[in-house]
């Protein structure tokens, strides 16, 4: 059976980072380094959540780009922008 490993990785955070990141721990339910992880993964690999990309295609009268949405109607004039 394969030895769980995990590394351990010092960190020094000024006094505001280290709430900050307290809170988004409990917030999150994570302990820190739980907290910490899932934002490394995040930045790493970002995915959008699944509610978001079950939104993809549910709009099917919206303008892309290729299908000419590119010609706006004309901006009105504005008042005191000088």
């Amino acid at each position: 059976m394969r030895e769980l490993y995990m590394a351990q990785v010092t960190l020094y955070l000024d006094d505001d980072v280290q709430a900050l990141m307290d809170e988004g721990a409990r917030a999150s339910g994570l302990s820190p380094s739980g907290w910490v992880a899932q934002l490394i993964r995040r930045q790493v690999h970002p995915q959008w959540p699944a509610d978001i990309l079950a939104l993809a295609g549910s709009a099917p009268d919206f303008p892309l780009m290729e299908d000419g949405a590119r010609s706006q109607p004309p901006d009105v004039t504005r008042i005191g922008l000088e």
